[in-house]
């Protein structure tokens, strides 16, 4: 279990599903406590609602998220780049070439890649969420409240 980065960047291919739920998820465990975003390296994914509706079953609102680019990132000083796809873990490495930052890849399963019916599919998105999140947990230890 590692410190708490002030500020992690999520970044996969399209950033539709895995880095948006890897968003959503860090935000809803530590709040406010550090800056969390997402990027994608290819432009073009649109929000997947099958994302929004498995994040959705656990309380988690990613509706309102619109999908970027690393191109589309207002800075790049983050303390952290997790990245999630192989072709975000190079587009992360050139990313720090000139900045101090540290890089871990947690290559995840695309799940929209995954055939069948309805509930199959779901089944993988709840995978790569739950996946995610134990991830987050065993990295960064549990939720603890700020001492006031």
């Amino acid at each position: 279990m590692g410190t708490l980065p002030g500020s992690i960047l999520f970044a996969c291919t399209w950033n539709s599903v895995r880095s948006p739920m890897a968003e959503g998820l860090t935000k809803s465990l530590f709040g406010t406590r550090l800056f969390v975003d997402s990027a994608g390296v290819r432009h073009g994914g649109g929000r997947d609602p099958f994302a929004v509706l498995v994040m959705a079953e656990i309380g988690i609102d990613i509706s309102g998220h619109r999908p970027k680019t690393f191109d589309d990132l207002e800075g790049d000083a983050f303390d952290m780049v997790v990245s999630l796809s192989p072709e975000a873990q190079h587009r992360a490495i050139e990313l720090t070439r000139t900045a101090h930052c540290e890089i871990e890849f947690w290559h995840t399963l695309d799940p929209s890649i995954v055939e069948g019916n309805r509930e199959a599919r779901l089944l993988a998105y709840r995978e790569v969420r739950d996946g995610l999140s134990t991830r987050l947990l065993e990295r960064f230890g549990p939720h603890r409240p700020p001492v006031v």
